[in-house]
């Protein structure tokens, strides 16, 4: 049996609904939440309800589990992030409880950039998340990735937000020319299916991305094509503009959070451009084709409010 933990979502929304399309047997691991954007729907669900730091829980959401996806993180989560407790506290809580309970393997998303010695705090829990898996005894299998996008996502939608709420203009942190690699989703959670067979990547690190480097500034130009916004983009002093989206993040539902202004544009998240064909067979998406589902996003909220 599979345990995906934060099967409730981006990522692992799409990957529960491949999991249940190709029949195989699996249960989400829950953490008591008020809010689950993506819970699956039409589909008999196993699930197990517990916190990464509920040790006694976490051993029993893994009774007759054999393999892991551990996809829960706190991207979502802003400046309030609490990156000590699920990306490290908890790797380590499940590490431990995964081995005593025999599981034979864990697929870890980590981000291309992770290192324990980064100045970034998010890239630093993710690195030391990654030493603990590694010196964990588990069979594992790490694929850092670049930003991912697609329906429902936290990074097209907030910028497509962006966009629609600022006339004329589109404050850009920096010179906009930071360089990234966007991935559809589909296109991972393929890959994320498929490694599950391939022994080779077995006590691994794979660093997987989308078929272009595109630099932020290109890729707000491409979301505001796809929106029909036309915008200047204007440069503003990252700090500056941090602290001008901290105190917005709380006030305007949808927009960019403070993380991703300050800590993911801060440098370059690229690797090799042919790396998913490489190792997975995969020729993933460019970033203009699949971006339709902005329009339909902000129609249906629209027709809500």
């Amino acid at each position: 049996m599979i345990l995906v933990t934060g099967g409730t979502g981006f990522i692992g929304g799409v990957l529960v609904k491949h999991l249940h399309q190709a029949g195989q047997t699996f249960k989400l691991l829950l953490q008591p939440s008020a809010r689950q954007d993506f819970f699956p729907r039409g589909m008999g669900l196993n699930v197990a309800l517990s916190s990464l730091n509920d040790v006694r829980g976490v051993r029993a959401s893994l009774q007759d589990v054999d393999v892991i996806y551990h996809l829960a993180g706190v991207e979502r989560s802003g400046y309030m992030a609490d990156f000590q407790s699920l990306e490290v506290d908890g790797i380590r809580n499940l590490t431990e409880a995964a081995l005593s309970a025999g599981v034979k393997r864990i697929f870890y998303l980590s981000h291309l950039g992770a290192d324990r010695a980064s100045a970034y705090s998010l890239m630093k829990a993710k690195g030391i998340a990654e030493s603990i898996i590694k010196n964990s005894g588990l069979n594992y299998t790490i694929i850092r990735v670049s930003m991912v996008y697609g329906e429902g996502d936290n990074f097209t939608l907030s910028l497509a937000k962006l966009i629609r709420t600022i006339p004329f203009i589109t404050p850009i942190p920096g010179d906009g020319k930071v360089l990234l690699q966007p991935l559809w989703v589909e296109d991972l959670v393929t890959s994320l299916q498929w490694a599950l067979n391939m022994k080779s990547l077995e006590n691994n690190i794979v660093q997987v991305g989308g078929p272009e480097h595109l630099n932020f500034t290109d890729v707000l130009n491409q979301i505001s094509a796809a929106i029909h916004k036309k915008r200047i983009m204007a440069e503003f002093n990252p700090v500056r503009l941090a602290g001008l989206m901290q105190f917005l993040e709380n006030r305007v539902e949808g927009l960019p959070n403070t993380l991703f202004w300050n800590e993911y544009l801060a440098e370059n998240h690229i690797c090799a451009l042919d790396s998913m064909p490489r190792t997975f067979g995969i020729n993933p998406a460019r970033f203009s084709q699949n971006l339709g589902y902005l329009n339909q996003n902000f129609k249906n909220r629209k027709n809500n409010n």
